[in-house]
């Protein structure tokens, strides 16, 4: 009778040694599928080709499963780890050779590898270097082997660089690397317990001051430029608030021409700010 794979256990060295060729079926965990992988290497890409690739993969299935089993209660649900490892399977068989020993052998640690890379791109909720990610194991790894020595507390930072080879520093940056594995909701509340403000609350807004501050900066070139009596009319109708007709009569011209002279000195100044490359901007 054929066992479930999700339900199978994997067998022991001493009860698959004593295991006889004709007691294995395509789903044991470790099958002897040598013709079956000499078969796979003679032929070329198509359907047969792939059909041969299925069985193969179909046969390792199981032994994949238990891999993925060992990551089970890290945040990832079973299923998803067993859909990783069975495409770390399908790499493996592809990418194996027969002449180079056993494929079990190669099997487990590519689909190992598969598995741990998933953990290492795809589950960290914000984003860190893999540099980072590396420290953070070692200071995971060596801060739970100091808490497991007899009479041993929470260990200091000193102890876990000492313990890891690590500077202090780098300690410092693996255990914020620990936090970083998952993230708090904007809900949530903050450590301090009151109930009035969410975390989304503590966070800051644009500030229009900002841009206002750029296009000064940015019109300020411009406004050099202009002729004095231009400049003129811009700083009374923009700084004093003075209307055109009141300027007109300060400079003893018509109301029109204050308006086309106000028209055309703002298109230029925002045409020249436009244009003005941000490296023109900085040396000026």
């Amino acid at each position: 009778m054929l066992t479930d794979p999700s339900t199978h256990h994997p067998a022991t060295p001493e009860t698959a040694t004593a295991a006889s060729p004709a007691s294995r079926h395509s789903h044991d965990d470790a099958p002897d599928t040598a013709q079956l992988f000499a078969r796979f290497m003679e032929l070329d890409d198509g359907p047969e080709r792939d059909a041969v690739r299925g069985e193969l993969v179909a046969a390792w299935l199981p032994m994949a499963h238990r891999i993925a089993g060992r990551f089970r209660d890290r945040g990832e649900s079973v299923e998803d780890l067993r859909q990783v490892a069975a495409l770390g399977l399908v790499r493996a068989v592809d990418r194996f050779d027969p002449s180079r020993g056993a494929f079990e052998s190669y099997a487990v640690p590519t689909i190992t590898g598969e598995v741990k890379r998933h953990f290492r791109d795809r589950m960290w909720a914000l984003r860190v270097p893999r540099r980072v990610q590396e420290l953070r194991n070692r200071v995971r790894v060596s801060r739970r082997e100091l808490a497991q020595q007899p009479g041993g507390a929470e260990p200091t930072v000193a102890a876990i660089a000492a313990h890891a080879g690590l500077s202090e520093e780098e300690v410092n940056t693996g255990l914020e690397a620990m936090e970083s594995f998952s993230t708090l909701s904007l809900d949530a509340e903050p450590s301090t317990g009151d109930q009035d403000y969410s975390l989304a609350d503590t966070l800051g807004a644009p500030d229009a001051s900002y841009d206002l501050v750029v296009d000064r900066e940015a019109a300020k070139a411009g406004l050099r430029r202009l002729p004095e009596r231009e400049r003129a009319i811009l700083y009374m109708r923009f700084f004093e608030d003075a209307t055109q007709s009141r300027i007109a009569d300060r400079l003893g011209i018509s109301q029109m021409h204050v308006s086309r002279l106000i028209s055309r000195s703002c298109a230029r100044i925002r045409a020249e700010a436009l244009a003005e490359r941000p490296g023109d901007r900085l040396a000026a």
